[in-house]
This record gives C-alpha cells, structure tokens and sequence, in this order.
C-alpha cells in the first residue's frame, strides 16, 4: 500500500518510525476497514514535518498542484489508482472535463495540469480541459516551458450538464480550489464532479479538517499505543479577526498562549529542548499565503504593518478573518543542506508518491511553502533482494510512516467532507 521510497534520512530508525513498521499489519487491516465506511477523496497532497520525535500532517490540500513534481517513475502508481477512482464516478468515466484554476500566467502550475491530464489518458479516459475563464470565448492553446501545448475550451451548460461543444464528458474533475466561491454554472450539475464543489475553500475549514484528523489520529494512537500527540498536531481557531482595523487580535493572542502551553508541557513530558512555536495562519486558503510563524503571544500585540499587511489578505484578494493557530512541529530533514519538508501525494486511497519541498532561505521552525521554494522528487529505493544468510536482510521501509500519516489524512478529509455535506444539505433547505 505504500511504496519503498528515498527520504532524506539515514542512519537508524527513531523510535516513532519503528513503532509504524512493526504495526503494518494492524495499521492496513485498519485503513481497509475504513475505506470500506467512507468516499475517499479523488486525490489529496499532504505536507508533513518530521521532527524524530513526532510526525504530524500540516495542512491536506484536496486540489493537488504538483503532479509535475513527481518522479516519472511514479507515473504508473498514479495510473492505476486513477484506474480504481474512476470506478466510484458511477458512470463509464471514459471521458472526463478536468477543470483548472484560472490563472494561465502561471506556467508552473499549467505544467501540473498538462501531466495530470497525461497521467489519466494512460489510464484509459478521455480528458478535455473546460475553463472558468469569464472571458474565454473559444479554444485557446498555451504553449508550456516543456514545449507541450495546452488547451483550454469554455465550459457550456446545457439543461444540468456541463459540457465543451461535442464533448459531453461522464464526470467532472476539479483541480481549482473555488477560493473565490463556487460560480453558478457548477451548481446542480448532474455529472458526478470530484472533488464536489463544497470541498472547496467557499466552505471548507482547516480547523474543520483538524477536528476529523483528532478522532483518527486517537484511533491510531490507540491501536499503537502511543500518545496522540506524537501523531497529531495541536490547534485552536479564532473566527473574528480583522487584521487592518487590528481587531480580534486578542482572541489570537489568546489562543498563542493556549497553544504554547499546551505544546511545552509536552516537551517537558517528553524531555525535549526545542522551543516551542506556532503557525498562525488563514483558516481557508492555500498558495502559502497567510502564514507567520509565532514564538510568544506577545509578538502578536506588536505585529507591525507589513505582517499585518501580509495577514489580511490571500489569493483571490479575499480577505482573512478567520485564522487557525496550529502547533508548529520542527523539521530535522535536509536536502543539499536546505531546510526540507515531504508532500505525500495520494489518488484515492493509495500512496502515489511525494517530493521533498526544499527551501534554503527558511528555517526548521517556519513554513517553507513560500515563494523560493524548490522541489525535489523522491525516488524509489534500490531493489533489495532479501537474503536468509544476512545479517538484518533488506532495510525497513523508512517511507511507510509518512505513508500512513498522510492516509491519515487523507481519511480526515473523507470524514470532513461528509460532515460538509450535511452542512450544505441543511443549509440549501434552510434557503428553500
């Protein structure tokens, strides 16, 4: 279920790792079990940190944007979990619109696209790329870095269909994150269309997806035996921040000193030196935007006008008041001696692969999901063919725990988006 990969670790196993290892057989029994209760998302990346003393998800983004960081040798994992996905769509699925976000000067992120198309061609469906666009009036084909050329078509809606021309396509694949709200053409769509609309940021939380991630990182810890918090990092939400008018500062500053607390009496629980810190950062959004570092509840009262400014708004220009103050969780991985964090990219309910961000100009307690970041494929191990004669035979799996951490995270959603669901249900009838 998880694949043999390179990290950037070496020497012995922590303990942490081998407490993975040595459960794989009730931790899959677990994750088959639950598959088999909830809809696991369509495909989802998690970022995580690895500290040797704890391992825990940071944020879970349900509209991956890096197939095109991801070793080619990967490719046919991603093949054949889109092969399993596309079989919920409860249609053919031979043909599927895949829609993008709208920002076509981003070529980085159009590279994304064009391979995410490729990869679901090689497992048998037909994709066509339907766009948002207000403006876009006909076909129109961007050349990539690559030198592979892109094709965006406007989207048209006829009856509950959402369709390009001749193309009447079995379902509908999203890879743009409705930052900026869920347009009209998308609602009451018959096709099936994953991730549903609502998975966007118009409605969803990260503090919603940490409370699902708490009951299963619980469930976890109590299969392992191990304190939940070794697995799970610790957060508050605050829900009336204004960042310009300085408002709601002290609801933040609160939770900074809440969060704080709570994190040192574990380091002195566990013996650990490091000092605490929180990441502050918008309740919805992606793209690193919105996010500090916080080291005392204090810095939040003297926060001066550019990290005000750099606060208060994120992409689309919308405005954050809503922020999530979540443990920050220290990383002891380097790659070429920059500061370097795994992204574990899953296709329903399979790890597909990952890649290590890498930034050289941040440090171990800091989001490295800003701009100057570099990514860097992770590889498979070398083949190792088990020998009775020697001494230990093949090397553990040093990738399964993040493996399981990120499926983790991956089930979190599900059971997020369930509870999304209703809200929405409720919320329609309410409007009825």
């Amino acid at each position: 279920m998880v694949p043999h990969l390179t990290t950037a670790l070496s020497g012995p196993l922590a303990a942490l790792e081998r407490t993975f290892i040595d459960a794989q057989p009730e931790l899959e029994a677990y994750f088959r079990q639950q598959w088999g209760l909830h809809a696991v998302p369509f495909y989802a990346s998690v970022d995580l940190r690895f500290a040797g003393y704890k391992l825990a998800p940071v944020d879970t983004n349900l509209f991956p944007a890096g197939f095109n960081n991801l070793n080619p040798q990967f490719h046919p994992l991603v093949v054949q979990a889109v092969m399993s996905a596309v079989l919920r769509f409860g249609c053919s699925a031979k043909s599927v619109m895949l829609i993008p976000e709208n920002h076509t000067r981003n070529t980085y992120y159009l590279e994304n696209v064009m391979t995410l198309i490729g990869l679901m061609q090689q497992a048998g469906v037909r994709v066509r790329v339907g766009s948002l666009i207000p403006d876009l009036k006909e076909a129109t084909p961007i050349t990539l870095p690559s030198g592979r050329v892109l094709t965006l078509e406007p989207i048209e809606r006829r009856g509950d269909r959402l369709v390009i021309q001749d193309f009447d396509p079995c379902a509908i694949v999203l890879n743009n994150d409705l930052s900026g709200g869920v347009p009209d053409i998308l609602k009451g769509v018959s096709q099936p269309m994953v991730p549903p609309p609502y998975a966007g940021w118009t409605n969803r939380r990260k503090s919603q997806h940490f409370k699902a991630y708490d009951s299963v990182a619980d469930e976890i810890a109590a299969l392992l035996k191990i304190d939940p918090w070794l697995i799970n990092p610790y957060f508050e939400q605050c829900g009336q921040v204004d960042f310009k008018a300085q408002t709601g500062l002290e609801c933040l500053q609160k939770n900074v000193a809440k969060v704080l607390s709570k994190i040192q009496t574990k380091y002195d629980e566990y013996g650990v030196t490091d000092k605490p810190f929180v990441i502050v950062k918008a309740d919805a959004g992606t793209y690193g935007m919105g996010i500090m570092t916080v080291r005392s509840a204090e810095e939040i009262a003297s926060l001066n006008r550019d990290a005000r400014k750099k606060m208060a708004v994120v992409k689309e220009g919308l405005e954050v008041h809503e922020v999530i103050i979540q443990e920050g969780v220290y990383t002891n991985e380097r790659v070429d001696e920059s500061i370097a964090e795994p992204v574990v990219y899953m296709v329903d309910r399979f790890v597909v692969g990952g890649f290590y961000r890498v930034h050289a100009n941040r440090a171990i307690d800091e989001s490295l999901n800003a701009p100057g970041a570099q990514f860097v494929p992770l590889a498979f191990e070398k083949p190792c063919t088990p020998d009775v004669q020697a001494a230990g035979g093949c090397a553990p799996n040093r990738f399964y725990s993040y493996g399981v951490v990120a499926r983790m995270a991956q089930l979190a959603a599900a059971r997020e988006l369930e509870t999304l669901a209703l809200q929405v249900e409720d919320r329609s009838l309410v409007a009825a």
